[in-house]
């Protein structure tokens, strides 16, 4: 059973009716069939039909996270919110475990000791670990994170499977989003701007986890 889905018939006659109201507002747009679904659900999680024209999905961004999904990969996540937001038991059946190191007592001491932020820092445990090589990585908050992951890829050769790059804020989050979107060897999926945050990040994983559950062309 199909348990991304809401799970009473009245749920799911809700949801469906939702995602018909924003298929006929929308109208026509560019997206393939699979990156609609992810866009789609991002503007029923905000009720912002803004996301159709910021939202950009890289060409191998679904095929990558579907992979990622079903081999097992860590989910790496900046803040907790999208931790507890997301269905862990739904990715635990795919042996996908969620990662969020931004409160680490060691992530905190070396943020302090350099003056540095703790999504940096938290970044660079998650490297040092060994999981962002093939992980889902999704950034709903700090900038920061976003632009150390793009460092970290640039300058150390580390690739995660698909970035999830939706931070929201007024300093460097735009300009952390535009670092993702010019360094297209990384798989994203994102939102241009000032706009975001980890409700979205959530929204984008549930998408690829639903996607998951039906038969790829």
């Amino acid at each position: 059973m199909n348990d991304m889905r809401q799970m009473t018939s009245l749920g799911r006659s809700i949801e469906d009716g939702s995602f018909a109201i924003i298929d006929a507002e929308v109208g026509a747009h560019g997206f393939p069939p699979d990156a609609w679904q992810i866009v789609r659900r991002v503007i029923h999680a905000t009720a912002d039909f803004e996301f159709k024209d910021l939202a950009r999905v890289h060409p191998d961004a679904v095929r990558a996270g579907l992979a990622a999904l079903k081999a097992g990969a860590p989910v790496l996540v900046d803040v907790k919110m999208i931790q507890v937001g997301l269905n862990e038991e739904r990715l635990a059946s795919y042996g996908c475990k969620v990662h969020c190191f931004i409160s680490d007592e060691d992530v905190i001491a070396q943020a302090r000791a350099e003056n540095s932020t703790r999504a940096i820092m938290a970044m660079r445990k998650a490297a040092r670990l060994g999981l962002l090589a093939g992980a889902i990585v999704a950034i709903g908050n700090a900038p920061t994170a976003l632009l150390e992951l793009v460092r970290l890829s640039r300058e150390e050769g580390i690739s995660p499977a698909l970035v999830v790059g939706v931070p929201v804020g007024f300093v460097s989050a735009a300009e952390s989003k535009q670092a993702l979107l010019e360094h297209p060897e990384l798989p994203s999926i994102l939102v241009t701007g000032r706009k975001g945050g980890s409700p979205i990040a959530v929204a984008i994983i549930h998408a690829l986890l639903l996607l998951s559950t039906q038969v790829q062309s």
